[in-house]
């Protein structure tokens, strides 16, 4: 009987873990798995939703992080690795999308702060510009790795020296998270608020 009692109990717990284990997410078609590694770190999908720009949707993205965090000050305090995931639902000029960036980044800090960021900002427009234009179904990553900086991964493929400062980092997740956001609605999406 003890044996019967012991063997449930692994089985219901069996079930509850089961049952705990979050679902992936797709959005427009794009899914978002639950969990990620990134250089033997473990991450959890904080949230994932939709860039709208009018009433037409742009592209889905999903923040990764070490543990759940709901408010922008716990994403940029949390240490660890952590990722930005985005892919396109429509044709984007990639010029034009590095102009955005550089504008989300200025209008989420104080005008010193983003001073001394320049020439990342530069940089990062460079990269977008190289590639001409991303087409639906294309994505884009920009992932913390302590140690070695900000890494950004275009089509698959890393693209030139990381972004060293934790700064800067912070800098461009402000553009979906920071007091600015580029879309209200992603931001609170990414921080895992129900729509």
């Amino acid at each position: 009987m003890k044996v019967f009692r012991s063997l449930a109990a692994v089985l219901a717990a069996l079930v509850l873990c089961a049952v705990a284990q979050a679902e992936p997410v797709t959005l427009s078609g794009v899914k978002y798995e639950d969990s990620a590694e990134l250089r033997g770190a473990k991450l959890q999908l904080n949230g994932a939703g939709v860039r709208y720009k009018a009433v037409f949707k742009v592209y889905t993205a999903g923040l990764y992080l070490p543990k759940k965090a709901a408010s922008t000050d716990e994403v940029l305090a949390m240490p660890g690795a952590k990722r930005m995931s985005i892919t396109m639902l429509r044709e984007i000029d990639s010029g034009e999308l590095g102009k955005l960036f550089s504008r989300g980044m200025e209008d989420n800090m104080d005008k010193t702060a983003f001073s001394r960021l320049i020439p990342g900002v530069m940089r990062m427009s460079q990269i977008f510009s190289e590639h001409k234009k991303l087409n639906p179904g294309e994505s884009f990553m920009i992932d913390w790795i302590p140690g070695t900086g900000a890494v950004v991964t275009v089509k698959g493929v890393p693209q030139g020296e990381p972004f060293k400062e934790q700064e800067f980092f912070n800098a461009l997740l402000r553009i979906w998270l920071g007091p600015n956001p580029a879309d209200w609605k992603l931001k609170e999406a990414l921080l895992g608020k129900p729509a």
